[in-house]
């Protein structure tokens, strides 16, 4: 097959078919417009450029449309090329993104952070942390102090992801109705604690990382990390530098889920590579920041049934006579 050919069949033939065909079904809840992510079981597979790219993230797989076929069939370059050819009359069910309109020059990544406010007490983004988040106003305080965090649009929140500098390669985007990562950025790590650690706990969030701080009472000589649901060549990295430079113990904080089990599979494996001591640290509940709002909704119900059981005897006091 000539290349023009191989050219015209790469864009006719959208991943979403070859993953539909194989069984992955789109989580829209876990989607944005640039990156759909796709779920066979245990399996995952992100979807980029509009249906013409791919990768794994939880591995270093990625690519166009026949090395997704390669990769899912466990076949060479031919016969990916004749199993896309076989699908150009193929109209996958792929989700609807309406378009709003004419896209202006988008600023970069630095200007954008820090064209955003800091969140503070009473915003819409610190009711979204410490009240449907249930994290202490005293984490949310550090971690607007150590400057990792920005109020995002309608209420959500910005986590910054740093290199080893400290330059703002991206952020984490969380809010009541919206979940996703900076156009144009890089994951790295959302850090959050030591400067130099002896402790490295991974999570696979932001709200994670700053969770399992409060849990831990932001812990002394601990940095908590986020990879933000992936791990790219950049994270691998960042990680590498941090165990090389401090020789911190390696912490795996993930979810309590096959995705969190195969997260912290492979910092084990990092962690026997770079000599370091590893640690598996499950959440009881799916993430740390479940196990966070459980304790808090806890806590109330007792504060609440001491007041309660405190009523009576305060009403009695009062109703005395003398």
């Amino acid at each position: 097959m000539k290349r023009e050919e191989i050219e015209r069949l790469r864009e006719a033939v959208s991943c979403a078919a070859i993953l539909e065909q194989a069984g992955f079904a789109p989580d829209m809840k876990e989607s944005t417009r640039r990156a759909v992510k796709f779920r066979r079981g245990a399996e995952i597979i992100i979807m980029t450029h509009g249906g013409r790219g791919w990768f794994d993230p939880l591995s270093d797989a990625k690519g166009d449309v026949f090395s997704l076929v390669a990769t899912l069939e466990n076949v060479g370059f031919v016969e990916g090329v004749r199993r896309v050819a076989a699908l150009c009359g193929y109209s996958p069910s792929s989700p609807a993104w309406h378009d709003t309109g004419e896209r202006m020059p988008q600023a970069s990544v630095l200007d954008r952070w820090e064209q955003r406010k800091r969140p503070k007490p009473g915003s819409d983004t610190w009711r979204y942390l410490c009240w449907s988040r249930a994290l202490p106003g005293a984490v949310v305080r550090h971690a607007v102090q150590a400057g990792a965090l920005r109020e995002g649009p309608f209420g959500s929140m910005w986590a910054a992801h740093t290199d080893k500098d400290g330059a703002v390669s991206g952020w984490e985007e969380r809010g009541p109705d919206w979940r996703g990562f900076a156009s144009g950025g890089v994951k790295i790590l959302f850090r959050f604690g030591a400067v130099a650690p002896i402790r490295l706990c991974v999570t696979e969030a932001a709200i994670d990382a700053m969770s399992l701080a409060a849990i831990e009472g932001v812990r002394g000589g601990t940095l908590y990390v986020s990879t933000g649901g992936g791990w790219s060549p950049a994270t691998e990295a960042a990680l590498r530098q941090l165990l090389s430079d401090t020789g911190a113990q390696l912490i795996a904080a993930t979810d309590a889920n096959t995705q969190g089990e195969r997260f912290a599979e492979r910092l084990r494996v990092l962690s026997d590579e770079m000599s370091s001591d590893w640690l598996r640290l499950r959440p009881p509940a799916d993430d740390w920041n479940a196990v966070l709002q459980e304790r808090s909704e806890e806590n109330a119900k007792t504060e609440d049934g001491r007041r309660r059981a405190a009523s009576p005897s305060t009403a009695s006091r009062v109703a005395a006579p003398g």
